[in-house]
């Protein structure tokens, strides 16, 4: 057992500690086996928890899934300080010169009277520490492990940013109708399907930003609508629907979609 005192109440440096002891020599052999890669699914995880926690309005929820985020920090800050990168205390420190470097409006000489002159100063000072000197920069450094809609809203935000979009609806829709012919063509042809496909996804993303919708959420809203759906053709089935054919589901399906709508 480690030399460790419990306490009613910890604070920060109390986790690091935890955290130093688990890694340490009679420590946890779980926690000791970790590297970077083998937990990085835990901070996809763990955020996408605080979301959750967030669109359901709980705040313990939400108090204990960041407790969970912060506890991936300062994991991966404690291997990076054995390895002798970096240590928790010089993220600190780089959160907080980027905050101030970030906001010369707050702490330098700059003007921002309302949130967009503000968002739009730190976009400049973000282009400028990142060394972004092109447009095409600023679209190249969208993370890639976004979720691909929301990777997808964000270099088209950048594009408009820099004056590449349509001004209107109107257009994005029509190429909608565009790029679902061609998805069809290319179901014929069997070539480049995926490559249509995602031509589609992209510009049905632009459509929701021009209607001022989260792709993500809209998404998100679909599936819980269908398995919504999905139960109620379950209920109302009167045998297993692997058992059903296609135009019986579908009929179920439409019941499903009447009562729904009853409902509301």
């Amino acid at each position: 057992m480690v030399n460790f005192q419990r306490m009613d109440r910890y604070g920060m440096d109390d986790l690091i500690r935890i955290m130093e002891l688990l890694r340490a020599p009679g420590g946890c052999p779980w926690d000791r086996e970790q590297t970077h890669q083998s937990i990085r699914r835990n901070m996809l995880e763990e955020a996408y928890e605080v979301a959750e926690a967030i669109d359901q309005e709980d705040p313990a929820h939400l108090k204990e899934e960041l407790g969970d985020v912060l506890l991936q920090v300062v994991f991966h800050s404690r291997m990076a300080q054995e390895a002798e990168q970096f240590t928790f205390d010089d993220v600190v420190d780089g959160i907080c010169q980027k905050l101030v470097f970030r906001h010369p409006h707050v702490f330098g000489t700059v003007d921002a009277q309302d949130s967009d002159k503000a968002l739009t100063t730190w976009e400049a000072q973000k282009r400028e520490e990142k060394g972004q000197k092109t447009a095409s920069d600023t679209l190249d450094a969208v993370a890639r492990s976004l979720p691909a809609l929301m990777r997808a809203e964000k270099i088209q935000d950048k594009a408009r940013k820099a004056g590449f979009d349509w001004n209107a609806v109107g257009p994005v829709l029509d190429k909608i109708s565009e790029e679902t012919e061609e998805l069809k063509q290319a179901v014929r042809d069997n070539t480049n399907i995926e490559e249509e496909l995602g031509d589609l996804l992209f510009v049905t993303v632009k459509a929701g930003r021009f209607l001022g919708l989260d792709s993500e959420l809209a998404l998100h809203a679909a599936c819980e609508k269908f398995i919504r759906r999905f139960r109620r053709v379950e209920a109302l089935a009167d045998k297993p629907m692997d058992q059903l054919d296609l135009p019986a589901l579908e009929e179920l399906w439409r019941q499903a979609k009447a009562m729904e709508r009853e409902e509301t």
